[in-house]
């Protein structure tokens, strides 16, 4: 390979043969073969943790519309975003089954739905929403 290049650089030849060229292209894929997996699986887990940590972050303005109320019914995203946190972004929040003692809140975040059905309950990612 290397007395191939010397004799190309003695002739004055230029550019590269067409193995050269393939080899590059075929390292080139390899390289994409292993990133954009990578890429996705990244992405997937970012909109997970996103979805959860929005839901994480309305909770605590749901408990205090119940400490103020008594009851979890009449409430909405927009309520409590005028009254208790005005950084409450409502896109991709849905709030059902509102009682007195219960509610579901979930956020969706490029698909993936992060959920937590209240009081109690633990926020998980889920495939339907509220």
């Amino acid at each position: 390979m290397f007395s191939s290049m010397r004799r190309r650089l003695k002739h004055e030849q230029g550019g590269f043969t067409l193995i050269e060229l393939l080899v590059v292209i075929i390292i080139i894929g390899i390289l994409l073969a292993i990133a954009v997996p990578s890429y996705l699986s990244f992405s997937g887990r970012a909109n997970e943790k996103a979805a959860i940590a929005n839901v994480r972050a309305v909770v605590p303005s749901i408990e205090s519309y119940f400490s103020d109320k008594s009851t979890y019914a009449g409430m909405t995203l927009a309520y409590l975003k005028g009254t208790y946190d005005q950084s409450i972004n409502t896109t991709g929040y849905a709030i059902s089954g509102v009682s007195a003692t219960s509610y579901c809140i979930s956020n969706t975040q490029s698909g993936k739905i992060a959920k937590k059905t209240g009081p109690s309950g633990a926020i998980a990612i889920g495939t339907t929403a509220c």
